[in-house]
């Protein structure tokens, strides 16, 4: 793609965004052929909004969501520092177009991974965390039919993602295994998925090495002060409307609560 085909699907994205209207595809022309070409879109989008970065999420980091999104691997995306909140929050229902729920493990990264240390294993992403956050992302797309918009638009549409919400930040996280911490997500006071850390690529810092060896494989990296969130850890999402009241339940790392006004 060239950059002028590039900035046009960014162009087509934020425009629905802006305009709070959604898309069947971006437009024929400007659709990406590869991964490369999904990035450079989703970074030029990220760019049209003028929105501030706060880190990265990562999307199908498990078997489930892979099979549902026809994906063969994990995905990246940008988290804003607009869309970024602590709980317990409340959200305007209005912000998004959808409000699928996932129960996921953040963490906030407390000294540089660069591309020149790559590649990295798991125990030195491990040292690099400053602390974990249960957490919440909203997932949302600017696309009618996200199931059949195809991983690189997926990709190019910042990964599907709306918002995340944190919650207290785990400085002491090492004592806890976190792929056997239990999870569960409820929607107004009911039970409606629960899985556990395994459900992340086996284990959440495996989907955190994941993401510091593809950001060193594209030239860049991850940054002191930078949360990542790693991928949902249910079996299922949950869908939130207007008046809806969410909670992520994580045993002994705490709860997670988010309402949608």
């Amino acid at each position: 793609m060239n950059r002028s085909e590039v900035e046009r699907a960014a162009a087509a994205l934020a425009g629905a965004l802006g305009d709070r209207r959604r898309l069947d595809a971006l437009p024929e022309d400007t659709r990406p052929a590869s991964e490369a070409d999904a990035y450079r879109i989703q970074d030029a989008l990220i760019a049209q909004l003028g929105a501030e970065p706060a880190g990265w999420k990562i999307g199908a980091t498990s078997r489930m969501a892979q099979e549902m999104l026809k994906v063969g691997s994990p995905f990246a995306g940008r988290l804003l520092a607009r869309s970024t909140y602590h709980s317990p929050a409340r959200i305007p229902a209005g912000l998004m177009f959808m409000r699928g729920l996932e129960v996921e493990f953040a963490f906030r990264i407390g000294r540089d991974l660069t591309a020149g240390d790559a590649p990295f294993d798991q125990a030195a992403v491990a040292e690099a965390v400053a602390a974990l956050h249960p957490a919440i992302e909203i997932v949302d797309s600017r696309y009618h039919d996200w199931l059949a918009a195809g991983g690189l638009q997926l990709i190019a549409d910042n990964g599907c993602h709306g918002a995340l919400v944190l919650g207290q930040a785990v400085t002491d996280w090492r004592r806890h295994d976190l792929a056997a911490v239990e999870t569960e997500l409820w929607l107004n006071g009911e039970s409606v998925a629960a899985g556990a850390g395994r459900n992340v690529l086996g284990h959440p810092l495996a989907a955190l090495t994941w993401l510091a060896n593809h950001l060193a494989g594209r030239g860049g990296g991850l940054a002191e002060g930078e949360l990542v969130t790693t991928g949902s850890t249910c079996s299922g999402l949950g869908w939130a409307k207007a008046g809806d009241r969410g909670e992520a339940r994580f045993g002994p790392l705490g709860v997670v609560e988010v309402a949608f006004t």
